[in-house]
């Protein structure tokens, strides 16, 4: 495979054109970061404001990868991606132009659903790669594309400043052109969403694109597990409620907006509940009962949606949160920081696909996530002991290895979502991708009340946020520890895990071949003559 990687044609054609756009969609994502000193600057915001734009940042993508999952079971990734690129252009276009606070909120609020880009290119790879080569070509596809991060904190702040045509502050610092940065890469990925359209296919000829018989909630296959599929819901409307109150603790409105915007998520949740229910109906109901090789263990989504949360959720917060560490730390310039920070990022390109290579080539899917998730914690525990006192190259090593192992283990996790059950991978992955964001909101928001938690107050001491930021490592570290462990004890390995071919694609090929299935039972009606 990494032989014929380059060959620009077929399965790999269609791999490099979805890692792209998974690449444009993270660079869009992550506009504001590098840029968020002179924003900060022109709308004289606050500290506690900007981090709150970070929260929004991530806050509707947990909700939009549960709806992403969903139209792309029922649709397809070609036409789902490429709306979702198109899309992309309205928010930066919103933000660009934004002369209020509350307009960069709506701004950062509606970009959160770009970051749900990412699942669609889970089920795209996973349709022209086998189970045996699954793990390497989704790291691929989620290593290159996160890297749009690292790409966005590079370039946007040189592109500013040519953009700005070399003008100055009054107190004589570069300015950036921060509106005309962020509008064009929410222009250039809607252009690039025409380009996916026209040369990508769903899936390879001669093969069938597999849906659920309805896309409006997870199907399971078990009357537990049911009830299993409501109580990890609950969290996607729950973490929502937390920044609905983080939104109020900054004043951007008042208690009893709150209280109906509390209302409203718990609208929600009902509203995913019923959905969930109406797909299940037969089975809660007996009148449906799956037989043994139709089901699949619910417990493996819940376990994977933990794995997320502990390595994608807290490479979300230390993106955020790693810059001014070192500033703080080491006594940096913000430029310094900068880049020692985006090594972290860095590491996408070869740690994400290193995961996935792992997963195939050592044996066993499960112990891979359990290794890599249990290193990851160890990691965050070392460099919560990371002071002024240390070796600055020996902390940006720490870093970096910490990276790799947080990476690797997302890599690992998205090498066994597309293997729980083929025909609602979308949703799996959607599920799985939420949590994610789950965790950035979470670790965020405990981020950003650490120095209060502290007694800190609202302009905390050096020394207060030195013990902020080590008492924020150990949770993220004690964390993955103790979801290492449920990987060993309940996560099971996948079946097929290393197979030649996907779950139903042996059928593919001894039946007439079909454009589009509804699920499995269509391809059993067929086989039944």
């Amino acid at each position: 495979m990494l032989a014929e990687m380059w060959s620009l044609r077929g399965r790999y054609k269609i791999l490099h054109m979805t890692w792209f756009a998974f690449f444009l969609t993270f660079v869009v994502w992550f506009n504001l970061a590098p840029l968020a000193t002179q924003v900060k600057a022109d709308f004289g915001l606050e500290v506690s404001q900007i981090r709150t734009l970070a929260i929004c940042n991530v806050a509707l993508t947990v909700p939009a990868r549960i709806i992403i999952g969903m139209l792309l079971d029922r649709y397809g990734p070609r036409i789902t991606y490429t709306l979702l690129l198109i899309y992309a252009a309205i928010p930066c276009l919103i933000f660009a132009t934004a002369q209020s606070f509350t307009q960069l909120v709506i701004g950062r609020l509606m970009l959160g659903i770009v970051g749900a880009g990412f699942v669609i290119g889970i089920r795209m790879v996973a349709e022209w790669f086998p189970p045996k080569e699954i793990g390497l070509a989704e790291g691929i596809y989620g290593g290159w594309g996160n890297f749009g991060s690292a790409a966005a904190a590079f370039t946007l702040p040189t592109i500013g400043g040519w953009f700005a045509f070399g003008a100055l502050s009054p107190a004589g610092d570069p300015l950036l052109n921060w509106r005309l940065c962020i509008a064009g890469t929410g222009i250039i990925a809607a252009l690039y969403g025409l380009l996916y359209y026209n040369n990508v296919q769903d899936h390879p000829p001669g093969k069938t694109y597999r849906k659920p018989k309805s896309a409006r909630g997870i199907e399971v296959t078990t009357k537990k597990d049911f009830w299993f599929l409501m109580v990890m819901n609950a969290p996607l409307s729950g973490i929502l409620m937390v920044l609905a109150w983080r939104l109020k603790k900054v004043g951007f409105y008042g208690v009893n907006t709150m209280y109906i915007v509390w209302a409203c998520l718990l609208g929600l949740y009902l509203f995913q509940a019923y959905n969930c229910w109406v797909v299940n109906k037969d089975l809660m109901t007996g009148k449906k009962h799956y037989p043994a090789k139709d089901r699949y263990r619910f417990s493996q989504v819940a376990i994977l949606e933990l794995t997320y949360v502990v390595n994608f959720g807290s490479e979300l917060a230390v993106v955020s949160m790693l810059p001014a560490f070192f500033e703080g730390t080491f006594t940096l310039n913000p430029a310094q920081a900068g880049m020692i920070a985006s090594s972290y990022a860095f590491m996408n390109l070869a740690s994400r696909p290193g995961g996935g290579l792992i997963s195939d080539k050592l044996g066993s899917r499960k112990n891979t996530m359990a290794v890599l998730t249990l290193c990851m914690g160890i990691g965050y525990l070392m460099m919560g002991s990371v002071g002024s006192s240390w070796w600055l190259p020996g902390a940006i090593i720490l870093t970096m290895a910490c990276s790799f192992f947080v990476q690797a283990g997302e890599g690992s996790t998205f090498a066994i979502v597309p293997l729980v059950k083929r025909r609602i991978t979308g949703q799996v992955a959607g599920n799985v991708g939420a949590y994610g964001n789950v965790g950035a909101v979470a670790y965020l928001t405990i981020f950003s009340l650490l120095p209060e938690w502290l007694g800190g107050g609202q302009n905390p001491s050096p020394a207060i946020i030195a013990q902020a930021n080590t008492a924020f490592f150990q949770i993220m570290g004690i964390m993955a520890v103790i979801v290492a462990f449920l990987c060993w004890f309940v996560l099971k390995e996948p079946e097929g895990s290393f197979a030649e071919h996907h779950e139903g694609e042996e059928e593919d090929h001894q039946l007439p071949h079909v454009p589009v299935m509804e699920s499995d039972a269509s391809v059993d009606s067929i086989a039944r003559g």
